[in-house]
């Protein structure tokens, strides 16, 4: 199972959110490129990158502090945030991003999400985040009837790269991953499942590598705060 940390995007800062409310930012590092770079040489193998003012917005917002990311580490880094045509997919993909996530508009263009993964096989991973059950878009800020469950299943053959699951009422709240939910949605599904929000412990990590079925793990705040030692974490999930 592969860990990614993530490195919360607003304002050009690395920051840590909870529950996805942008007033209830922590600053954990005014210089990202350097977060990631610490991230890099305590080993990881991946980054998680996410442009929090883009979701909202729309569009790239925090597109400086991305591309110094992608230019000082040499790990596979996935962006999500603001990307909602085949434009700004191309674009991140070209600058070297290894993978774009869609979250708003898998739901509200799912059609996009379909021409992306094949016009870019293995580069598109769409993002399903829910409060209890229910998809939510546009920075977490609309909610929709849409089941998280239903919608990953509509993209069974479209030849997306992975899906970020994300509880919402677990993210950046230090509580644990909502397992069940996470690894029912794994089941439910051939795509491979990425575990985020809640993540705060080495026990949750080996809870969810021990489902058998869930292919990786996203946490932010357990890695600033030390509750989470990214070496060792990397070592037992080897």
């Amino acid at each position: 199972m592969i860990l990614y940390p993530a490195i919360d995007l607003k304002d050009g800062q690395a920051v840590r959110l909870v529950h996805g409310d942008m007033d209830k930012a922590t600053v954990f590092n005014d210089d990202p490129a350097a977060q990631a770079r610490a991230f890099v040489e305590a080993g990881c193998e991946w980054l998680h990158l996410v442009d929090l003012n883009g979701a909202f917005a729309g569009e790239p917002v925090n597109a400086a502090p991305v591309e110094a990311i992608l230019k000082s580490c040499d790990v596979p880094a996935q962006l999500g945030g603001g990307i909602r045509d085949m434009a700004t997919i191309e674009t991140w993909l070209s600058k070297g991003l290894q993978r774009v996530i869609l979250g708003t508009v898998a739901v509200e263009n799912p059609d996009l999400v379909r021409e992306a993964a094949k016009a870019f096989p293995g580069h598109v991973a769409v993002g399903i985040d829910a409060r209890n059950g229910k998809v939510a878009t546009k920075g977490w800020a609309t909610e929709t009837d849409v089941d998280a469950t239903d919608l990953a299943k509509s993209f069974e053959d479209a030849g997306v790269a992975a899906i970020i699951y994300t509880d919402i009422n677990r993210d950046g709240a230090m509580g644990g991953p909502n397992i069940p939910a996470t690894r029912a949605l794994a089941e439910a599904v051939d795509i491979p499942v990425i575990a985020s929000g809640g993540v705060s412990s080495l026990d949750d990590l080996t809870a969810l590598k021990a489902t058998g079925v869930i292919s990786g793990a996203i946490s932010g705040r357990a890695l600033y705060d030390g509750a989470i030692d990214l070496k060792a974490a990397l070592q037992a999930l080897a």
